[in-house]
């Protein structure tokens, strides 16, 4: 019996946010193509606004607490996936290490191939955001963004980055891929947040104003 016809409509309207449709599979979605990472090579950097920077490998993650929690998680796409578990380490266990200052108002995943999403470091700092490295009991795939991907499952599936490699904290937001070009920089899938330019030219200048970011940024 699918998830859908288990939930009883109030169950739906408080777990389905609107325009969404519950999926049993577990679509694939991304741009460029899927990297090849060796975990005896992966690391991850956390940089920024922290007064102390680190670098883990990934046996350094797997050594601290691990977490296993279940939640519903939603795609920009309109596909909505309910009951999913994941494993991996808290976002807040891991700012108790990096030490984030009181400059600290943003996060940027940064992923391979060049690839960022952002947040605010308040919606970071949800006790549900994980630095993951399990689904279902098993090591993440490279397709679901193995070997370790971002989960920030109150918002549309884009801000939990694939192929994470690094954590910055800013005191300035920093659009990353998709945010550029025209996906919401808020992504409440409550809200209906899917989109936050229409215009070309404003995607445009959203574009030069997060390339201009980059430049200036010395990490």
């Amino acid at each position: 019996m699918s998830q859908i016809s288990n939930l009883s409509p109030e169950e739906k309207s408080k777990r389905v946010p609107p325009g969404q449709v519950v999926t049993q599979g577990f679509p694939v979605l991304y741009a460029g193509s899927i990297p090849s990472i060796q975990k005896e090579n992966w690391k991850l950097r956390i940089h920024g606004e922290v007064s102390n920077p680190i670098t883990l490998s990934y046996q350094d993650l797997l050594a601290l607490d691990h977490t296993t929690q279940t939640n519903d998680i939603h795609c920009v796409t309109s596909w909505s996936k309910l009951d999913t578990t994941w494993e991996g380490i808290k976002f807040n266990d891991l700012m108790k290490i990096a030490k984030p200052t009181e400059k600290a108002k943003f996060v940027v995943f940064e992923c391979e191939q060049g690839f960022t999403t952002n947040v605010t470091f308040e919606v970071a700092s949800d006790d549900d955001v994980l630095v993951a490295f399990k689904f279902g009991g098993s090591d993440l795939n490279p397709e679901h963004g193995g070997p370790v991907r971002m989960l920030v499952p109150k918002r549309y599936f884009y801000k939990s980055a694939k192929w994470l490699k690094g954590i910055k904290i800013s005191e300035f937001d920093e659009p990353g891929f998709w945010e550029i070009r025209g996906y919401s920089n808020s992504a409440d899938p409550w809200k209906k947040e899917r989109y936050a330019f229409t215009n070309y030219a404003d995607i445009i200048k959203n574009r030069i104003k997060a390339y201009g970011r980059r430049k200036s940024d010395p990490s």
